[in-house]
């Protein structure tokens, strides 16, 4: 059986929502669904720019999905280049299932590069149709450097 809500209560909420406006009732909606999760995109050559751009979107409130491994730098786990190659096409659809859970992507794209693996992810939200932010310049709007 479904709750009804006192009149009193009714009229507050209606009152605080008129107040606020459309605009407002929107972002009164967005806080109610808790912080926003956004998806860093962008080559791991960049991984120092990746760190700080993940320590900024933490601290605004975000929460963050990132590479979790750097396949530039030297590890046992990638030593071998056929292991390499195999890990790196399990973690390119892994980022895209990150891709899938976030709200919105930022692209780490310092001096506006962005690679080949990069613009297939950028389609890929688009075609999802999550927004998408950029940490640097790009030329032209569909944000291929």
């Amino acid at each position: 059986m479904r709750k009804r809500m006192k009149a009193r209560a009714f009229w507050k909420t209606v009152h605080r929502l008129t107040g606020l406006g459309a605009d407002g009732y929107v972002r009164d909606q967005e806080a109610a669904r808790g912080p926003k999760v956004v998806v860093l995109c962008g080559s791991t050559r960049y991984w120092d720019q990746f760190q700080e751009a993940n320590l900024y979107e933490t601290v605004a409130g975000r929460i963050v999905l990132a590479p979790g491994c750097n396949l530039k730098q030297p590890h046992p786990l990638w030593a071998d280049p056929a292991q390499a190659d195999r890990l790196k096409r399990v973690l390119d659809d892994l980022h895209l299932r990150k891709i899938d859970l976030a709200d919105e992507v930022l692209v780490v794209n310092p001096g506006g590069y962005i690679g080949e693996s990069t613009r297939r992810e950028i389609d890929y939200a688009r075609g999802l149709g999550k927004s998408i932010r950029y940490t640097h310049p790009v030329d032209g709007e569909d944000g291929r450097g």
